[in-house]
């Protein structure tokens, strides 16, 4: 009985040599990938080119809502009630363009009066709001 790979009685093989069949494959991907052309995914529109220059940056107005530590809600540094917020902020959203609402409430301002002003920019459906001071916060 004769085991595969041993050849010991002299017999000639009966194996094809895979080795060069596969490097002949091995060969052919290549030169089938590097002749594949490269696939782009961009889209090309002709756009049309403006021919005069962009008109200056708007300067939008920003109002300014700071809350004390004392209770105190101040629009602009005038102190208001929640009643008198709402009108500002629905008036200030009929501007155009739409001023900015900076909303400051100072480190010791108690959370409760933050939320009742942020519920009030909310209701008055303010656009662009965003918080300023927020270095004040680093040391707690």
């Amino acid at each position: 009985m004769q085991t595969t790979g041993s050849n010991t009685s002299g017999e000639p093989m009966m194996d094809i040599n895979m080795t060069p069949l596969i490097d002949v494959m091995l060969v052919l991907l290549i030169m089938f990938i590097i002749t594949i052309p490269i696939q782009t995914h961009a889209v090309k529109l002709d756009l049309p080119q403006d021919s005069q220059a962009p008109p200056p940056p708007v300067e939008p107005t920003k109002n300014k809502v700071v809350i004390t530590a004392g209770g105190q809600v101040l629009w602009n540094g005038a102190a208001v009630n929640m009643q008198q917020l709402r009108q500002y902020l629905e008036v200030s959203q009929q501007m155009n363009p739409i001023p900015e609402l900076h909303l400051q409430p100072e480190p010791d301002a108690r959370y409760e009066l933050v939320d009742e002003v942020l519920a009030t920019t909310k209701r008055a459906h303010v656009e662009k709001m965003g918080f300023v001071g927020n270095e004040a916060y680093m040391n707690f």
